[in-house]
């Protein structure tokens, strides 16, 4: 039996990584002060891999990652922590130094952090927060540092079945023109995770150096911090709705460990040339569904124009004028 097809949707980090030593490997995770950024840190150092959390806000990482720790240390594996606004390149620019100038190489970058469905905002460099902390940021940071990207390595962009609100608006990516709809800003800078994955993965295959994105399912973290909860009550209502209609259960929320599962599969566990270039959750690679397909999240599938080659393009390129650099 082919073990990488024996996962899905309730199996857990510490299932997928069963029996697999990560001792000398070393992996950057964004995000890692709250949630799946932790679970995904733990389960990755708990196998005895060099972890590297990059976070916001130090101090409450700190708190946050005791048990990352000492997972570590029992494993054989370390943890150590680097500061990152994904909000403020001028930020993301000192950590890609700083990690630059170390010179360490890294088995896999896992593109972690991320906003949701936030009030309307900007961030310090005029983006608008969603896309510009969620894609942006990250477009900037794995891009500095692809340089410390060894051959046989991969970046894991997380991404979302939420991508299905929206495609990209390269015309108008920042809502100067566009009413802002905190659903429909957070689905672009989701279906940004993915495109940047196809074109990441496309420009560095040749060295041995594949990209994914993966929606880890839903789960309840901080993540959610922004939604009232009628307005989610709503949401697993209409979810649950969809899945009677296609004669499935009910919806159930992921567990942190169930959540981060596709992340670790995707990033040691899943052999690169299948998810290379790919959009993967339940520990599987997703199928492409029809744009008209359901979006609430809880279905399976990504949507086409989330693995369009000349759209993940078109968006590398209005990425690069709108940071003010080449890649």
């Amino acid at each position: 039996m082919n073990m990488v097809d024996v996962f899905g949707a309730t199996s857990t980090t510490d299932e997928v990584l069963s029996g697999v030593n990560l001792q000398g490997q070393r992996i950057l995770v964004t995000g890692v002060s709250a949630g799946l950024g932790i679970e995904t840190a733990r389960a990755l150092a708990a196998h005895g891999a060099d972890v590297v959390g990059a976070a916001r806000d130090l101090k409450k990482a700190e708190a946050a990652t005791a048990q990352v720790r000492t997972d570590a240390s029992t494993a054989g594996g370390s943890f150590e922590l680097v500061a990152v606004d994904l909000a403020s390149l001028k930020s993301v620019r000192e950590c890609a130094d700083e990690l630059l100038a170390k010179g360490q190489f890294f088995d896999v970058v896992i593109a972690n952090a991320g906003v949701m469905a936030t009030p309307f905002g900007r961030t310090a460099d005029g983006f608008e927060t969603q896309f510009g902390t969620n894609h942006l940021g990250h477009f900037v940071l794995v891009n500095r540092i692809a340089p410390l990207l060894r051959k046989g390595s991969r970046l894991i962009n997380l991404s979302s079945a939420g991508h299905r609100f929206s495609n990209v608006d390269l015309e108008d990516p920042n809502f100067e023109r566009t009413p802002y709809q905190p659903f429909v800003a957070y689905g672009r800078s989701k279906t940004a995770n993915i495109l940047f994955a196809v074109a990441f993965d496309r420009r560095h295959r040749g060295r041995g150096v594949r990209a994914a994105a993966v929606h880890p399912g839903v789960i309840e973290t901080e993540l959610g911090r922004h939604l009232d909860p009628a307005q989610i009550q709503a949401l697993i209502e209409q979810i649950s709705k969809e899945r009677a209609v296609e004669g499935k259960e009910p919806f159930q929320w992921k567990t942190g460990p169930q959540g981060a599962a596709t992340s670790v599969w995707a990033a040691v566990v899943a052999p690169a040339e299948k998810i290379g270039g790919k959009y993967c959750e339940n520990c599987h690679v997703g199928e492409v569904v029809a744009d008209s397909a359901a979006i609430s999240g809880a279905s399976e599938g990504v949507r086409g124009y989330a693995l369009d080659p000349d759209n993940a393009e078109a968006l590398w390129k209005k990425s690069e004028e709108m940071v003010g650099e080449r890649f």
